[in-house]
């Protein structure tokens, strides 16, 4: 028998609310060579990871992959953000400390926690108890005896929490090393964030640490069984942010995990797609999740959890209750709303998915699907006494929208025949009925896009959705004629979350506050982002450092990436002049004209053309990303030994003069194979940074240095 080639595969595994899905990717050329997926175990006894490691197995199986394959194998998880949705959380016991004095009097109030209210209308909370030691005071006894105290109150984790505990964690370190002894779960709130604001730290933390207990035994199932499959490689968690970490890391800082799931989606876009520059766009049954992709990196925000403001970074993704499986709403006029609740709430079927035949004498019933919803839901009676609706889906069918290729492709005719009583009972046609429909759902997408497109400061232009997820065709080609944008369903849509989390990097973030940072600064920040990014998982000599400064809060936040593997395989093959030349046309759109070849790397191509007096510009890699977009910008090639008397020139010759301010380029510089990103308010800033990118590289080497003209 021949022997078996021997193959490294990346499996990505993603937990929906309906369905968990595998992916195995080839780790070489990133092809698909498998795929599974099973209901998600919400009432096993393990709670998702039952799921997540169903999928696994069987995808293994079913694609002949042997353990020994395995390069890397990842999972989102919706463990943490079910725990807060369901209540399932720990007490926490918050041991404060502080120097004496004003400062201490006022530390006090600051850390002494209220609970913290999930949500309001069924009184779900996370029960705070809290304690207060003088810095003076914390000896090994008065620690002890006051976690004591918290856990005969009924704590069940301990949060240390110090004034000032980012500039130094020792007193936080002695409070966890004593927890630990106790067996206790314990969590520092210094690492969770290095940023100040002491109550908002704290209650970070505190949040962090009630979701512990229930994190570390889905941790521990999902890895023993992982384990048990023979797979040798550390198991990877997804971020909210994007990145992974290793479990390790996860059973630290659990919190880091929610909102894993649209982070999936969006890498699976930026990743997958190359879609460098785009609204990304993923519909399921019940909720669009509707997110950023700029310049090659998603937009991130801070989190809110249960309403409360948090230090996490999370992807910016916003979540819409319009999705493929929406109900519609009915008046005796009109449609009056479509969503939230969907078909498999109320426990009907789509129908466009059932045979012509069985939609006989439809009668209309106005339901509400959940107790306190408002009982306007369509639901019909059919003559066999089966219960149907129709949805998002059944209206874009109807209109005739949704090629043959996509998943939610049905019926037409019986989606017809299902909505003709309401479309009667309006006095329209169901042709109008179905529009009516889908303007509900344009209402709410195109001021979700307008408002992410007004607050990343995206050009309309050039601006694009990717469409993703099962429900994809039911909305996306509707909104976008509507607001005049280009679009794109890529193959493999339905299962784009997996791919995200199978292509993903280690990702570490620190932020800290400081006014007019140095050099050193930046250097040691840089260090302990590159630390963090390989203690979870990344190889140290994959690890990239992108560093922001935002002047008017004075923070500066450090963003590791890197790979879990020595050598990072390129997957896709490098394209030529004439391919870049297209890929950067097809950006620009129709309205650009004059494009021309700008200037070159060996690694980037940049693009440039004219527009209404303006010279939009694009850089493309030679694997045929647009890395940068800019609705008005310039392009010089220097060696590095001018860099600075070339970006000096640059930054006075394209100033824009406001009546109250004035407006300076942002800058980007293609070295080497990376395209590094600096906006700044001063142009010594930008000196600063760009020096620590520079400095170490050889004189004579060229570089292109463009800057993006603001307008605004």
């Amino acid at each position: 028998m021949a022997e078996r080639e021997h193959r490294a595969v990346r499996m990505g595994i993603d937990v929906g609310g309906t369905y968990t899905k595998c992916v195995a990717m080839d780790n070489e050329t990133h092809e698909i060579i498998g795929k599974n997926e099973v209901k998600t175990t919400h009432d096993d006894k393990d709670g998702v990871a039952a799921g997540v490691v169903q999928s696994f197995r069987n995808c293994m199986r079913e694609s002949n992959i042997s353990p020994e394959d395995v390069v890397f194998v990842a999972h989102s998880t919706t463990q943490a953000t079910n725990a807060f949705i369901e209540g399932d959380v720990a007490s926490v016991g918050v041991v404060g400390v502080a120097g004496g004095g004003l400062e201490g009097f006022l530390a006090k109030r600051q850390l002494a926690l209220k609970d913290i209210v999930l949500d309001e209308k069924v009184g779900r909370m996370i029960k705070v108890y809290n304690t207060f030691i003088k810095k003076k005071m914390l000896t090994e006894d008065v620690i002890n005896q006051n976690i004591s105290e918290l856990l005969d109150q009924g704590a069940k984790v301990v949060v240390a929490s110090m004034a000032f505990g980012v500039d130094s964690m020792d007193e936080e370190l002695r409070i966890h090393d004593c927890a630990k002894k106790k067996n206790v779960p314990v969590t520092m709130a210094s690492d969770i964030t290095k940023l100040y604001g002491l109550t908002r730290r704290t209650r970070t933390a505190a949040i962090n640490a009630s979701i512990l207990p229930k994190m570390m035994s889905t941790a521990n199932a999902t890895e023993s069984s992982v384990r048990a499959a023979g797979i040798t490689v550390p198991l990877m968690i997804m971020r909210g942010d994007g990145g992974v970490m290793e479990i390790n890391e996860m059973r630290k800082r659990p919190i880091l995990t929610a909102l894993s799931g649209p982070a999936a989606s969006v890498m699976g876009s930026l990743m997958y797609l190359r879609a460098s520059n785009a609204i990304y766009f993923e519909v399921g049954g019940t909720t669009t999740n509707i997110g950023v992709i700029k310049n090659g990196r998603p937009g991130v925000d801070y989190a809110k959890i249960g309403g409360h403001d948090t230090y996490i970074n999370s992807l910016d993704v916003r979540i819409l209750g319009c999705a493929g499986g929406s109900m519609v709403r009915i008046s005796d006029k009109a449609v009056v709303d479509v969503g939230p609740r969907s078909a498999h709430i109320a426990g009907c079927e789509y129908a466009c998915f059932l045979p012509e035949e069985e939609i006989e004498d439809p009668q209309i019933e106005l339901v509400s699907p959940k107790p306190g919803d408002p009982a306007d839901y369509v639901t019909l009676r059919l003559k066999n006494g089966k219960k149907i609706c129709f949805t998002n889906t059944d209206a874009a069918n109807v209109l005739g929208l949704i090629d043959e290729k996509y998943f939610a492709h049905g019926n037409a005719a019986s989606a017809r025949k299902a909505m003709k009583p309401v479309a009667d009972k309006l006095g329209i046609t169901v042709e109008e009925l179905a529009t009516q429909i889908l303007d509900k759902d344009y209402e709410k997408v195109s001021a979700c896009i307008n408002a992410l497109a007004d607050k990343y400061k995206l050009d309309h232009d050039s601006m694009r959705l990717v469409g993703c997820g099962g429900g994809a065709a039911s909305l996306v080609p509707y909104c976008a004629e509507k607001m005049g944008l280009q679009y794109s369903i890529p193959e493999n849509a339905e299962v784009i979350s997996s791919i995200g989390v199978a292509l993903s990097m280690v990702r570490d973030v620190v932020e800290r506050v400081i006014p007019n940072p140095s050099q050193e600064d930046i250097r040691d920040l840089k260090k302990e982002a590159a630390d963090l990014a390989v203690s979870s998982g990344a190889s140290p000599d994959t690890v990239e450092i992108h560093i922001e400064i935002d002047n008017q809060t004075g923070k500066v936040t450090a963003i590791a990436t890197g790979s879990t593997e020595v050598k990072t395989t390129d997957l896709l093959k490098e394209c030529d002049e004439p391919e870049a030349r297209k890929l950067a046309e097809e950006d620009f759109g129709p309205k650009v004209t004059d494009i021309r070849l700008a200037d070159k790397t060996d690694k980037f191509f940049v693009y440039q053309g004219s527009r209404e007096g303006k010279s939009p510009l694009r850089i493309v890699d030679k694997k045929g990303f647009i890395k940068v977009q800019c609705s008005d910008g310039v392009v010089e090639k220097c060696h590095i030994k001018n860099y600075e008397e070339t970006v000096e020139k640059i930054w006075n010759e394209n100033a824009v003069f406001k009546t109250d301010t004035v407006l300076r380029p942002d800058f980007y510089v293609c070295v080497g194979p990376r395209v590094s990103d600096y906006s700044a308010v001063d142009l010594e800033q930008v000196m600063l940074l760009m020096s620590l990118d520079l400095g170490d590289r050889e004189p004579e080497e060229e570089v292109l240095i463009i800057a993006s003209v603001r307008e605004s």
